[in-house]
This record gives C-alpha cells, structure tokens and sequence, in this order.
C-alpha cells in the first residue's frame, strides 16, 4: 500500500502537470483511518498560494454512505474537502438486500438505506450543500436487477434536492458477468424520467464524462454517464491512482504501470513527473469505443480496486 508520502507525491507530480480535480473513491474510502492524514495535509498545503495543491479546484469523495456520521461529515468538510457523492442504487430495502448480498434479505436492506440516510442528512448538515453541486447521488442501473428503482430513485432525489447521477452498467472487472443485455442506455433512461417530469438537455461539457439534464420544474437535475451506448474516450482526462500505486488511463483496462519504484526517496520529483507525463502521451485507450457487440472476452481490473 502506498503511504500518505507516497500519496501526496503522486498528487503533487499531477498538480504540477496540469490536475485540478482530485477523487478519493474505492471501495469504501471511509473504511480506512489512512484517509485523515492524507486530507489533513492536502488542507494545509492547499492554504499555501505557491504549492502545487493549491491549483486542487476540486477535492471530492465517493462513498456508499453507510459509514458517513455526524462526526466524519464535519471532518470532511475541515479538511478541505468540496464535494461528496454517495452512491445508491435503490431505495427499498428488498432491492438492496439483493444486489448488495445481503443475506439477512429485505429487512437488513432497510437498516442499510437508513444508514445512508443518515449519511445524507450528516452531509447535509455538515455544509455539503445540493443546490451547489456539493453533494450527489450515483446511481448504476441495470436491466433486470434494479431498473425498477430508477422512478424511486428520481423521486427520492427530486423531494431531498440532489443532483442525480445515473450510470449505464458497465463491464468493468470479470466478477460481475457483464451482459449487453442487462445494460439500459441512458436514453432510455432520461426518457423514461421524462415521460414522469419534462426534463431539457444542457449537453456534455467538453472534456466531461456525463450528460447535463435539468427539469422543467426546476425541481433539481439529471446526469447520465453512458460509457457503452455512448463512448467519450477521445474526451477522457481521467488517471487512476490504485492503494498499491498502480497507473490506469483507462477505467476497462487490465493492468497499469507500477509507479513504486518512482516514489523511492533517490528518485526526483522531476523524473516522478517525467514518468507520469509519459504515461499519459502514450495513452491509447479506446476501449468503449472499440468495444464490440458480444462480450468481451478481456481481464479488466476490478471497480472496487480501480475506483470509478
């Protein structure tokens, strides 16, 4: 694993490339107490107008919301970071229960749902406000397992003032067994939504992995991440940093370049960078784009070591 050194080294080298927007994700990155000092010393360095953290515009977290409390929420929010997403993929707790493997069923569900809603209000509480893009929800919908959930998960958001994030299922890791068919395109999606509550389209910010939708109410917005049905990957800016400091420019790919032995105290920050923009001038990642028909039959890293 890597250490806060380590870590603040690799976010540094970024910030002095060209990084604005750092994610801490997983996993459940509220699992570990390696987090607090992380953030503590991004927050210091941030404050100092000639570090290289300072050009951070953005420090965000995901999490699934269950272990976010009163007391982690305002420490987050101390410590400089800017915006939180909680991901949650259904609102009742028979649907939960089953796609998390819950095998305590329907009713351990709910005590998780009520958990993440608490999260949500601690967030809130803390400062994370909505209507300032704060604080979001993710949602991954599948065909067949949750889609049933979109309209509630919309509702929900809609009476709580969140901003919605849906995703397309996607073939990320092998243990999942990813089928085209269970993939519902985000179309399909958005028009489902609308035929509930008139939604307008702002379109994709150059750069940006998702689609903008705000209701005609004003009753809040919608995003839409459609990496299978509508591929970005010559707009992806993306560099994932696994625990183990391995470099992916690509979310579906199979292995990354070890950036450990860059971090040893005789390598230079310089080189560290030197190795990183290499990295990146080599991209060639095109793997929804290039992504056929039937399922593909390549390893990928798993989500939960990649983080999304």
């Amino acid at each position: 694993m890597l250490s806060t050194r380590d870590q603040l080294r690799l976010i540094q080298a970024a910030c002095q490339l060209g990084a604005h927007t750092l994610r801490l994700t997983g996993g459940e990155p509220l699992l570990t107490d390696r987090l607090w000092p992380l953030l503590d010393q991004l927050s210091l360095a941030r404050q100092e107008v000639a570090h290289p953290f300072s050009r951070l515009k953005d420090v965000a977290i995901t999490t699934n919301g269950s272990l976010l409390n009163d007391e982690k929420a305002r420490r987050l929010r101390d410590m400089g970071v800017d915006r939180i997403t909680i991901s949650l993929d259904a609102v009742d707790g028979a649907s939960i229960a089953r796609m998390a493997g819950l095998r305590s069923g329907p009713e351990a569900g709910k005590a998780l749902i009520q958990r993440v809603l608490a999260g949500i209000d601690a967030a809130r509480a803390a400062g994370f406000n909505p209507a300032r893009g704060r604080l979001k929800l993710n949602a991954v919908i599948q065909r067949g397992q949750n889609d049933d959930q979109l309209i509630p998960l919309a509702r929900f958001a809609r009476t709580q003032g969140l901003p919605l994030r849906l995703i397309e299922y996607m073939d990320v890791g092998n243990r999942n067994g990813w089928c085209r068919d269970q993939v519902m395109p985000a179309s399909e999606m958005i028009q489902l939504l609308h035929s509930n509550w008139p939604l307008q389209s702002l379109g994709r910010q150059p750069g940006g992995t998702s689609g903008q939708w705000i209701y005609e109410d004003g009753e809040g917005s919608v995003a839409t991440i459609a990496s299978i049905t509508e591929p970005f990957c010559s707009d992806c800016n993306r560099l994932r940093i696994t625990a183990d400091g391995q470099a992916f420019t690509c979310l579906f790919a199979s292995e990354g370049l070890d950036l450990r032995r860059w971090l040893r105290e005789d390598v230079s920050d310089f080189a560290l960078a030197e190795v990183m923009t290499g990295l990146w001038s080599r991209r060639s990642d095109r793997f929804s784009e290039e992504r056929g028909l039937e399922q593909p039959a390549n390893h990928h890293a798993e989500m939960a070591y990649l983080g999304g």
